[in-house]
């Protein structure tokens, strides 16, 4: 009996040991405090400021750089901007000061040519933060430059407006007379002759980036001049707006958009044009700097072409050439060096084929070229160097019979 008792007691010791450990494990895990997953750390914010040479609105220059930095803003979340307008060149330092001071800007952008000297002394001033400036050529360890440069389409816009002038008389109103304009200038000027060896071009100076009234009143004069084919540096859509309306009295006046899609300005009027897509170079360069790329920016001078989809042709998205007038240029027949007798339109498309795959393919500034005052500024089959383009050329090609300005 005793032997029976111990049995079962032994048994309902076994039982209770499962049991006891079982309850204890539920009540720790009633009692536990939960374990908080740790926070993934907030992605560093990047600041820009960009400092414009005229309103966003301008439909021209400045919106599409204010296109470009909506663009990055969008592509990079770890990215916040600002915006100053219509700031003058020769006192950018003043607002440059508010954007690092003030808005504790990382990174600055400074969006024309004329604001290369200032850029260089607000480098100096702030050595950590990091400037980019547009168009220019000088850099310093803490500044470097950038250009979406579109000197290949203004060429392949001279082809045009050569093949449709009939008067043999091209237009061109222009800001003012630095590197970046006589390159545009002189690029249209050689698609021109390349075509219509007879013509001449002729220019307006407006002194002026953003100025709607002058470049109405320069378009308007070399109208009255007998120039049919218009095209312009002038930061809003007045030439070709003044191209359109002559159009719709009986006239035959046509243009180039510039910078921005016009075409809805001139529906008729705008032939092509050039487009800049600064959104892609505005992300490369933040992304350089966010990946730590831009230390030494001595050497950093992103300079973008067709090649690398920075710059397009057309006023519209689109359309490379108003389709009203494709037919036109598929009837002109010109004399090519290089493919023989062929339709001005198969000109085009074949030039833009070969610049799209980069200037050792081919490159409008190959010599021989001569100033127009007979001087060889390039020699034959040389091909102008980055350096001639964007610093050393003051000078107008031989098609011009408009002088340097003093």
């Amino acid at each position: 009996m005793k032997r029976l008792q111990s049995v079962l007691l032994a048994a309902l010791v076994l039982l209770a040991v499962p049991m006891f450990f079982s309850c204890k494990a539920k009540e720790e895990a009633k009692t536990a405090e939960p374990v908080a997953e740790a926070a993934a750390p907030e992605e560093e914010k990047v600041k820009a400021g960009f400092v414009y040479i005229g309103p966003a609105g301008d439909f021209g220059w400045t919106y599409a750089h204010d296109q470009g930095r909506l663009f990055a803003e969008a592509e990079l979340p770890w990215l916040e901007t600002i915006t100053v307008e219509s700031v003058p060149e020769g006192d950018a330092v003043r607002f440059i000061d508010r954007l690092v001071q003030e808005q504790k800007c990382d990174v600055i952008f400074t969006t024309s040519f004329g604001y290369m000297d200032d850029t260089v002394a607000a480098a100096e001033k702030y050595p950590d933060v990091k400037f980019f400036h547009a168009s220019g050529f000088k850099r310093t360890p803490n500044m470097g430059t950038y250009m979406g440069d579109m000197y290949q389409i203004y060429y392949m816009n001279g082809l045009i407006a050569g093949a449709m002038s009939e008067t043999n008389k091209i237009g061109y109103v222009a800001a003012f007379p630095i590197p970046e304009l006589f390159r545009h200038m002189n690029a249209y000027a050689l698609g021109v002759k390349e075509v219509n060896p007879e013509a001449t071009i002729s220019v307006k100076w407006i002194y002026a980036w953003y100025g709607p009234d002058k470049a109405r009143e320069a378009a308007e004069s070399l109208i009255s001049e007998g120039c049919d084919v218009l095209a312009f540096t002038e930061d809003t859509p007045t030439v070709v707006e003044v191209a359109q309306e002559h159009l719709e009295k009986g006239e035959a006046i046509y243009a180039m958009s510039h910078y921005s899609p016009m075409a809805s300005y001139g529906e008729d009027a705008a032939l092509s044009g050039q487009l800049t897509d600064w959104g892609v170079l505005y992300k490369q360069m933040l992304m350089d700097y966010k990946a730590g790329k831009t230390d030494d920016l001595t050497d950093y001078d992103l300079l973008w072409l067709m090649k690398e989809n920075a710059v397009e042709m057309g006023a519209s998205m689109t359309e490379k050439i108003n389709p009203k007038y494709v037919d036109t240029l598929k009837g002109i027949m010109v004399d090519s060096a290089d493919f023989g007798n062929i339709s001005v339109y198969d000109l085009v498309m074949k030039r833009y084929e070969q610049m799209k795959a980069g200037r050792d393919v081919f490159d409008p500034f190959t010599g021989p070229i001569y100033d127009q005052d007979g001087n060889e500024t390039i020699a034959a089959g040389e091909v102008a160097s980055i350096g001639h383009l964007f610093a050393d050329m003051m000078y107008q090609i031989d098609n011009f019979d408009t002088p340097l300005p003093q």
